[in-house]
């Protein structure tokens, strides 16, 4: 098999790794800390707040795009738009990086939230009673 040695990295993972240099034919390899590796970061110390972060960014921005261009916020709509475009992005391969701590599931549950308050006759509703109106349960819980 040909490597391409432009794209190949190393990530030394562990506290007591020697972080030797790497060579592939006689060219040094690169060293990161983290890296993207099927569609999830991969950090050094193998916490997922650098994916959290990435999937929370790219479903918010898709967030703001769906609340800018749909003019009939009807409820049925806007779930389904939701349901299509945003949570895949929250729910991507989460058997491999699913969050542990406190802050990166208060931070992809931000986006659930968000959500939720866009739609004009449950705004005024608590989160949990939200929910169950839409009959959508928290991203911790799915």
């Amino acid at each position: 098999m040909l490597f391409n040695i432009g794209k190949c990295k190393v990530v030394h993972f562990g506290r007591a790794n020697q972080s030797y240099d790497c060579e592939m034919s006689n060219c040094k390899l690169e060293v990161v800390t983290e890296e993207k590796y099927l569609g999830v970061w991969i950090s050094q110390d193998l916490k997922v707040s650098r994916h959290c972060l990435q999937a929370y960014s790219k479903a918010n921005k898709l967030l703001g795009v769906l609340n800018r261009t749909v003019k009939c916020k009807d409820t049925a709509n806007l779930l389904c738009f939701y349901k299509a475009l945003i949570r895949p992005h929250l729910e991507f391969c989460t058997s491999a990086w699913s969050p542990y701590y406190a802050k990166d599931k208060v931070l992809i549950e931000k986006i659930q939230r968000r959500f939720t308050r866009m739609i004009p006759h449950l705004r005024h509703l608590p989160y949990e009673e939200r929910l169950a109106k839409l009959r959508l349960w928290s991203l911790e819980d799915r």
